[in-house]
């Protein structure tokens, strides 16, 4: 049941957690841009990457599970960074273990609940035929048509394929135990208070957190302060990664 991580560099630990259908792997070039200032920790949240498989998938689990590595790892505390879904893992974790997590960066997510916004790539991932094809560029191609020649998404969700032990394609994330716990990855937080700095990173061109949601996460994380990259969509670490480094950075100091 432990999560799978990779490290770089030394220095103050940092952990980073991905988003939905991420993995680690997103995350490496920019731990290579952190390494000289941090020991950077990327993990596989549960049901990604090559972390374990597990039916249950809600925010209270996931954060304990990174409480759990860290204890198993001797980190007694870190920054951490979380994106979208990794931030609300990241949200939950300080709320519960506040001294676990010295300074708190989320990159574009509220607390709030989300309506549902993945419909055409969970229709898409449904019915994929992925066992049958052969190249990564026929895989490409299936999803740049099914969902209309967005380059941003379908990379990502390339950074996804894997193989199996037949050497047919295989996705590197748990499909059908997100798809049913679908509604637990939308679903709002309410942790506990944490007082410790935090930086809410957003993307100008992103509708995940608007300036009207800042008052309601201020009153969970009071020493919040909310800093937009403004040609940046929900992907904003990927779409300007030398910006996003030297705004984390700037605010870990």
């Amino acid at each position: 049941m432990k999560l799978n991580y990779k490290s770089y560099g030394h220095g103050p630990a940092l952990i980073i957690l991905h988003g939905l259908f991420g993995s680690l792997d997103n995350w490496v070039s920019h731990a290579r841009g952190l390494e000289k200032d941090y020991s950077v920790f990327l993990l596989d949240l549960r049901n990604h990457g090559k972390s374990f498989r597990s039916a249950e998938h809600n925010y209270g689990l996931m954060a304990e599970d990174v409480q759990e590595w860290m204890a198993e790892e001797g980190i007694l505390s870190a920054y951490v960074l979380g994106h979208s879904m990794g931030g609300k893992v990241a949200m939950e974790l300080a709320g519960r273990h506040p001294f676990s997590v010295e300074k708190l960066i989320v990159a574009d997510m509220g607390l709030k609940e989300y309506p549902p916004h993945h419909t055409v790539i969970l229709q898409t991932l449904q019915t994929i035929p992925l066992h049958t094809m052969e190249t990564r560029k026929e895989v490409e191609n299936y999803l740049m048509e099914a969902l209309g020649n967005d380059t941003v998404t379908v990379q990502f969700l390339l950074k996804g394929l894997g193989r199996d032990a037949e050497n047919r394609f295989e996705w590197k994330f748990n499909f059908p135990a997100l798809l049913d716990n679908y509604n637990s990855i939308l679903a709002g937080i309410h942790p506990e208070v944490f007082e410790k700095p935090t930086l809410f990173l957003y993307g100008g061109k992103s509708h995940y957190v608007l300036p009207e949601d800042f008052e309601g996460i201020k009153s969970y994380f009071p020493n919040a302060v909310f800093q937009e990259m403004p040609d940046a969509g929900h992907w904003l670490h990927a779409e300007n990664p030398p910006l996003f480094i030297q705004m984390v950075k700037d605010f870990l100091g």
